[in-house]
């Protein structure tokens, strides 16, 4: 191996090739659903986390249906509040890794007027979404989408097109912030902090 290290014209095409694989590698391991390619591994890593600025943002599409115990759920219900939109699935390694931290943001910003709502998508029965609610302790509601026809509202803005995604919407309904992989809590608070200072 030491006559590679000292190649005179630079390093051989094997080690190329790992430093190409090691993106590639990171981005296929963000989730359960890919994003789809938006020209090379390297953009499409860089855009899985977005905070849009106030004077870019678009409105948010009109999310809507029944939570996964029966109940009326509407995005419009909470304009005015911060509100942070979980797209989840029961069978989603990813989604059970960060589940935690979305519920204990959820808590510790409930009284600052931060709404969270799940979106559960391709569960094949909303008995293992709420099993999967049970086993995490998550106490703010879901919609039941296992079409995904909720998800693709989204297309045309900022699209979660990879499961585990978020999108946090500000207090006048626009889309501010989202995420195409699963967050830890310091990712989480870094989307939502910035909104809870905005007038």
């Amino acid at each position: 191996m030491n006559h590679q290290r000292s190649h005179p014209h630079g390093p051989p095409i094997s080690r190329w090739a790992l430093l190409l694989a090691v993106p590639l590698t990171a981005l296929a391991a963000a989730g359960c659903t890919s994003a789809p390619d938006e020209g090379s591994a390297e953009t499409a890593a860089d855009k899985q986390l977005l905070q849009i600025p106030a004077g870019r943002r678009t409105p948010a599409p009109d999310v809507r249906g029944e939570s996964l115990t029966g109940e009326a759920l509407a995005l419009a219900d909470h304009l005015g509040k911060i509100v942070v939109l979980n797209v989840w699935g029961s069978w989603c390694a990813p989604c059970r890794a960060e589940a935690p931290h979305l519920q204990k943001v959820y808590q510790d910003t409930h009284d600052q007027g931060v709404v969270f709502l799940g979106i559960n998508t391709r569960d094949s029965t909303q008995g293992n979404a709420l099993a999967f609610e049970e086993t995490f302790g998550i106490t703010y509601p879901s919609l039941w989408d296992p079409d995904g026809r909720q998800l693709l509202k989204f297309k045309g803005t900022v699209s979660p097109s990879s499961i585990p995604s978020t999108v946090v919407v500000d207090r006048k309904g626009r889309i501010a912030a989202r995420a195409l992989k699963a967050l830890d809590e310091p990712q989480l608070r870094g989307m939502i902090d910035p909104l809870l200072k905005e007038g």
